[in-house]
Order: structure tokens, then sequence, then C-alpha cells
């Protein structure tokens, strides 16, 4: 591929823009110290709606959105691709259920990350510790996904290839999102989502406008993509997939969707923009109009469908098939390399954003509930924000790792890894915010029990054109012969099941619960309501 300069100078013009944004963005809502984990993790605790809006949809609409989904729709076809959208649909009643509960008894208890509410719960520092490890385990793979996006951009401007020229632009990229990462905290994704929404509404609505007018509407579009995933895999003597699931798809897609709704809000990013929103009423609010970006994504799954029309062949400057340029190389055949440029821009700035905010929340939960927990107790919070800047980093790398190293064919992958993982902190944090009958060492016992199994089955998948490991998110059901479904539900099953039972057994034989330190009062705290906590007593909760 040709340099496309044109293009590159936009997007170089634009990143500057935002990287300068994102070093301001430490004076922005200024307080008088960014030294404190509620002011450099958390923002202040002080966004309100249209901050928090744009802030979460910066956090929850990734390259994921922009690069994973329209490659697997263009790979695989519905089962693969199209789950997502449901998914982001099927969310957001989930997450006004239990939120708001959440953000209340973090506000009245000083909680920073949902390890530091698990700790406060069941009074078990093991299950924290659990739920630290698993946060920021399956973080680094979802912010792997979104240095793949950028790769991906990148390389359809006729930079990359193989070795360190296909990788030099991750570290590039890892470099400047660190350093206004470590500066500004988490007002710099917070800010630099105005613009990242701004460049992605426009290319998105003129992408779905302009490109179906030139292929000749939809219908040419969706008959060219049947025909084409029709056809037979050589690596496996299937269908490469279908516009519509057959009847073998159905669990998969179903579980794949409500697994991933389910996962979302564990992230440990997700909870943290959560945390960062000044009262319960403003997270009321953004679960009624996050559904706005639902349709967005939508439209932009469609472009893996388009690119069968347009005869577009995702192959990388190295000669190998990469399914992640389907929406960038759409943008360069059909736009302008000015507006191409716009749109790459968008796509790398749209990783960004929810990249910075992954490291932060990561970094806070090393910092809470493992080095405070078990290192330094007395930590000051300067001392604290400071550690927390430098694990901000060290998670940077851990996703390079899953970059350099892991199957990119199917990027997609990265996040259901991470939903694998994430989900079996379930039962702990949001059966906890409603009862406290479960055990807490049948949830420790389940957990691990979850997490072993969900790895090593997902290990096993192996992706038949490639021969890597952690091909697929979707695996066989235990004593379902001929069945598959999502890995991260049958998992969180065997976790279920094991917390059930594993608590009747504990509980038939008294053995202690751990002290809840949270009140029944904590879980419905207003934005300004007087917060008193008697050293003396405990009031117990459900």
């Amino acid at each position: 591929m040709k340099i496309d300069a044109t293009a590159l100078s936009i997007v170089i013009v634009l990143f500057l823009a935002v990287t300068v944004l994102g070093f301001m963005a430490a004076r922005w809502r200024r307080a008088e110290s960014l030294m404190h984990l509620d002011e450099w993790g958390l923002g202040g605790r002080n966004f309100g709606t249209f901050v928090t809006w744009f802030l979460l949809g910066g956090d929850l609409y990734t390259a994921y959105t922009f690069i994973a989904v329209p490659a697997a729709m263009y790979t695989a076809g519905a089962v693969s691709g199209w789950f997502a959208v449901p998914y982001t649909i099927v969310l957001y009643p989930i997450i006004f259920l239990f939120l708001p509960r959440l953000w209340s008894v973090a506000h009245a208890n000083g909680y920073v990350t949902p390890a530091d509410f698990v700790r406060g719960r069941y009074g078990d520092r093991w299950l924290a510790l659990a739920v630290t490890l698993t946060g920021i385990l399956a973080t680094m793979p979802y912010i792997a996904l979104q240095l793949v996006g950028i790769q991906a951009v990148v390389e359809t401007m006729g930079i990359g290839g193989s070795g360190l020229a296909r990788d030099l632009p991750l570290l590039i990229a890892f470099a400047v999102l660190a350093a206004y990462t470590y500066s500004s905290g988490l007002r710099a994704p917070a800010l630099i989502a105005f613009i990242k929404d701004t460049l992605i509404y426009l290319v998105v609505i003129v992408a779905v406008i302009y490109i179906p007018y030139k292929l000749g509407g939809f219908g040419h579009i969706f008959d060219s993509a049947q025909a084409a995933l029709s056809k037979k895999n050589p690596a496996t003597g299937m269908p490469f997939g279908s516009i519509i699931p057959g009847d073998p798809g159905y669990v998969p897609y179903v579980t794949l969707a409500l697994g991933s709704a389910m996962a979302l809000f564990m992230y440990p990013h997700s909870i943290t923009g959560s945390l960062a929103a000044k009262s319960r009423a403003t997270i009321r609010r953004n679960t009624a109009i996050l559904p706005l970006y639902s349709f967005m994504l939508g439209l932009l799954a469609l472009i893996g469908f388009m690119a069968y029309a347009a005869n577009v062949k995702p192959v990388g400057l190295d000669g190998q098939p990469n399914p992640q340029l389907v929406v960038p190389l759409m943008f360069r055949q059909f736009f302008p390399s000015w507006f191409a440029g716009i749109g790459y821009a968008a796509v790398a700035i749209g990783a960004l954003v929810p990249a910075a905010i992954m490291s932060i929340a990561a970094a806070n939960l090393f910092t809470r509930n493992i080095y405070r927990e078990y290192i330094k107790p007395d930590a000051s919070p300067a001392h604290e924000a400071r550690v927390s800047k430098y694990a901000s980093l060290v998670v940077k790398l851990g996703a390079l790792v899953f970059v350099l190293f892991l199957d990119k064919t199917l990027a997609l992958n990265f996040q259901l890894l991470g939903g694998i993982w994430i989900l079996q902190t379930f039962p702990a944090i949001v059966g906890g915010l409603f009862t406290r009958w479960l055990h807490r060492w049948a949830l420790l016992v389940g957990w691990a029990v979850a997490m072993v199994y969900g790895t090593v089955v997902a290990y096993q998948q192996v992706n038949p054109a490639t021969g890597k490991h952690f091909g697929s998110s979707v695996g066989p059901i235990p004593f379902y012969t001929g069945h598959t479904a999502y890995i991260a539900v049958t998992a969180f099953v065997i976790n279920l099941l094991i917390g059930i039972v594993g608590t009747l057994i504990l509980r038939a034989l008294r053995v202690p619960e751990g002290k809840d330190t949270t009140r029944r009062g904590d879980y419905h705290v207003e934005m300004g309501d007087p917060i008193e906590r008697p050293s003396s007593v405990v009031e117990p909760t459900a």
C-alpha cells in the first residue's frame, strides 16, 4: 500500500491536538492537588450528566466497536459480530438496577474500586484480592484491543508491515497514552471524549449513508455478504458464516449477548467511569440515554457486510489476511484522503480514550487493593496516587504483551477473553449489592474453579486458520454434547452453583461469614446526604 500523505497529515494533526488536550486536562476543573485517587483516578467524583455521558460513551464504545465488531461480521457473520448490538441494549436495564446502589455505597464509604466494596461488604481481603487480580487481568486484553485498532489504522495509511515497522506505531501510541494519563488522570480521557465522539458520529453518519448509496443499496449488500459467507471454509469444511444464525448458532448467539451484557459493568473501567459521576441521578439518566450509542454500533457493524459488496480484500502490508483492516480500507476506498484521514483519526482517538480509562482503573485496583492492603497499609493519599500512576504504566505494558503474542486474526476475542474472566466477579459484586446470603468462602472457591475452567477451555479453542490457541470464546457446554456456548456463561453457571452449594454447607458448619462494614442506608445515599460512620456500631444489612 502506498503511504497516504494527506490522510497521515490529518491524523497526526488531530492526534497531536488531543495529546495537548490530554496534558491540559490536568487544569480542567482543577483541584488543589491531583495527588489523591479521588482526583487523579475519579476526576473529583463530580462529573455531571453531560460529561458522564461522553466519558461512559468513550469508555464503553471503543475500538471493539469501530474495528473488532465489523471485522467479526466480515469474518463469520451474525453469530460472531451482531450479538454486540442486542447485548448493548440488554445491558442498560441490568445496570439501572445495580449501578445506582454501587454509586451510593461507594460514595458513603469512600470506595474507589469494586474490590473496595467487596472488602467492606464481606470483610474478606482474599475475596477482594480475587476481584482485584481478575479486574487487572481482564483489562489487559481489552486495552490490547484498542492498540490493535490503532495498528489497523496506521497500516491502512501504508505504514507498517512486519517486525518493528508493524509494532512501532503501537509503541508510540503507548508512550503518548502513558504520558498524558500519568499527568492528568481521568480528566484527560473525559475531556478528549468530547472530540472522539464528535468525530465518530460525523464519520459513521456519512459512511452509512454514502457507502450503501454507492454500492446500490442494502439489498445488494446483504446478498453479497450471504453469498460470500455461504462458501466453505477450506480449513473447516463448513461455511464461513451467515447473515442470520442457523440452529447451531442460537445458543452461542444468545449466550454471547447475555454474557457480554452481564460482564461489561464488571470491568474496572466501566465502574470507574460510573463512580466519577456526582450523583445517583446522573447514573440513572445515563442508563436512559446511552442506548443512542447502540444505534451507532449497529450501523458500524454493517460495514463488515458492505465490504463484501465493495469487494474489499483485507490483507495487511505483511501479505497476511487481516479482517481488522475492513473499516479503514472502506474509508480509503470510498472517501477522499482528507475525509478518510478524519475517519482514521476518529478510530485512533476512539481507541486512546478507553485505553486511558482502563489503565487508570486497573492501576487504582493495584494501589488500593494490593499495595495498600498488603504492602503499605499506612500509605498517604499522595503516596497512593503516585503508586497508581506508576501502576498504570505497567498495565499498558501488559496490554502490549497481548497484542504482540496473541492471535489478532479476530481481535474481538480479546474483549471476549476478558469477559470470560471478569464475569466471574459478578456474584460477589452484584450479588453483594442486594444480599450477603452467599458465603465469602463459597464465592472465593466458585471464582477460582470458574477462572481455571474458563481459561483452560478458552485456551483449547484453536483457530483453524492460524493454529493458535485462544482462537475463539465459544466452547462446548459440559454434559451437553454437540452444543456450544460463550465460555464465560458456562463458567459463570459453574461459579454460581458452587457458590450456592458451598454456602449451604458452610452455613450448616457455622463457618464465620466475615464482618460487613457497610450499612443498609449506604445503598440509598444521595448526593449531599449527611454521612455518619459510628466507629463502634456496624448495622447489619440484608
